[in-house]
């Protein structure tokens, strides 16, 4: 998708940070004052600033020029890049160096290459470093209830530009994290009743050598 800008005409925040903050924040409760922390996908920076009063060294990343422009405008006390975060991370590594957390916000339904958005996850990250990653939970009871109600059209969409092209369980998301050398995964949900989740939140750490 590198080349393609998800158009962003504001820095505000996203509906859906208001029920995924709060898990996340469970998730990535150990990290101390002083670490580096990288958003990757982090679209207008919006999610990102929530966490400026933490006294971390933050840093964002994101292929839409429209939504780096806009983060550096509106949160300048943040390190943003204009960079393919499914691509190969070097120059992001230089730049950066490897932080302590990474987190990504519903991006991974997005790309067209998983793998290698996970795989950079993992270069980008200090050994036993932690990701915290989100995306639209999909399990039996929930299509069971999307087909029941007549909404599984309009939650598969594809007339959505740059939209969801990846549809993730936990089964597939435990699986692509693994496979990227990841352990000491951990799954929570977010938003609406168990089962019915609009999100999962998982944290997983890179392993040490």
């Amino acid at each position: 998708m590198a080349g393609i800008d998800y158009e962003y005409s504001a820095a505000t925040n996203e509906a859906s940070h208001a029920y995924l903050k709060p898990c996340v924040d469970k998730l990535m409760s150990t990290i101390s004052e002083g670490s580096i922390v990288l958003d990757l996908g982090c679209g207008n920076g919006s999610f990102l600033a929530l966490f400026r009063d933490r006294g971390w060294h933050l840093y964002g990343t994101d292929f839409s020029p429209s939504g780096i422009e806009l983060a550096k405008r509106s949160f300048p006390g943040i390190d943003f890049v204009l960079a393919d975060a499914s691509a190969p991370s070097g120059d992001l590594l230089e730049r950066v160096g490897q932080a302590d957390l990474i987190i990504s916000t519903e991006v991974i339904e997005h790309l067209y290459n998983p793998r290698g958005f996970l795989q950079n996850a993992s270069d980008l990250l200090k050994e036993g470093g932690l990701l915290v990653i989100t995306t639209p939970y999909h399990g039996y009871l929930k299509n069971l209830v999307l087909a029941l109600t007549g909404k599984m059209d309009q939650h598969f969409t594809v007339l959505w530009d740059h939209g969801h092209i990846k549809f993730w369980s936990q089964k597939t998301l435990r699986q692509a994290l693994t496979e990227a050398g990841f352990t000491d995964l951990r799954m929570t949900g977010a938003g609406r009743l168990p089962w019915l989740w609009k999100s999962m939140v998982f944290s997983a750490r890179k392993a040490k050598a």
